[in-house]
């Protein structure tokens, strides 16, 4: 797989962004729902690169040819999700309708005082368990980022909840091992997304969407080292105001021995992959990676 995502520039600008954010706070959500049909439409016809990685995506995951109604939905399903990101990093959850599957998982894993890693994705909203975490059910959740990319927008949102922006643990930094060693003693989910590769990433190959596809496997390297558990998150966006919450355990614990490690990542990483493209099934507009994810056109 191809890292065009890390090489995908951020789009329009500061200026841009602010407004944005000011209408849906001074607007109101209707107000931005509504102005979400024109930026999706300029979207759909401006950005031919996530177009086109859209276009294959939903070719595989749809089992067809997909139209245009199609592209735009995609599209604006993913539009959708960064407005209410605004709304729930400012705890206004009272806006939505939010389901939670199998979360007393979570709650015992709090109670018995044990940090984990919590995997999630680029499919549906991380955001909504970030804000939920933080605003309702008070979980100690701290998250794992490339910050590098997409600067411009995180800031921006960040400025919304600064106790939430505390709540980051950056990636590639000499510090970050101990940032994370230390959250875990202390009890804290440790949210890492286990969907892209980037530059310098240790992969294995999985079967994915009917096709081999290179995983990432620093989720899995870092639980063994850590001796933790994994559970599996997805924030499935539903239309509307509607968000499913999942949880599921991987394992209670990733046990790596030195002479078998390479071989076991990979089967962790491919169960990882089977629950990912069960939940991408249940909500196929909901995946928000728009670039060429199996390197198709270089095949």
């Amino acid at each position: 797989m191809r890292q065009d995502w890390a090489r995908l520039p951020e789009r329009g600008n500061r200026w841009a962004l602010r407004l944005i954010r000011w209408i849906a706070l001074h607007g109101g959500r209707a107000t931005g729902r509504a102005l979400l049909y024109p930026i999706t439409l300029y979207f759909l016809l401006a950005a031919t690169a996530a177009r086109r990685g859209s276009r294959l995506y939903l070719r595989r995951s749809l089992g067809r040819e997909p139209g245009w109604r199609d592209l735009f939905r995609h599209l604006h399903c993913f539009a959708a999700t960064i407005l209410d990101r605004i709304y729930f990093l400012i705890g206004q959850l009272g806006r939505f309708d939010v389901k939670i599957f199998d979360g007393q998982l979570i709650l015992d894993q709090v109670a018995s005082g044990q940090g984990c890693i919590l995997l999630g994705s680029h499919l549906g909203s991380f955001e909504a368990l970030r804000a939920l975490g933080a605003t309702v059910r008070h979980l100690p959740i701290k998250i794992l980022m490339k910050i590098e990319h997409n600067q411009t927008v995180t800031e921006l949102l960040d400025a919304l909840n600064p106790a939430l922006a505390q709540t980051i643990i950056p990636i590639g930094r000499p510090e970050t091992l101990l940032q994370v060693q230390e959250s875990l003693e202390q009890g804290f989910l440790v949210g890492a997304l286990g969907d892209r590769v980037a530059q310098g990433d240790k992969i294995v190959h999985c079967q994915f969407l009917g096709q081999t596809v290179a995983f990432p496997v620093g989720p899995m390297l870092l639980a063994g080292l850590m001796g933790c558990p994994v559970i599996l998150f997805f924030g499935l966006y539903r239309g509307g105001n509607r968000y499913d919450i999942h949880f599921e355990r991987l394992a209670e614990r990733i046990v790596l021995e030195p002479r078998r490690r390479q071989e076991q990542l990979a089967v962790w990483t491919q169960r990882y992959a089977d629950r990912l493209e069960h939940y991408l099934r249940l909500a196929p507009y909901n995946w928000f990676n728009f670039y060429d994810y199996w390197d198709e056109e270089s095949a």
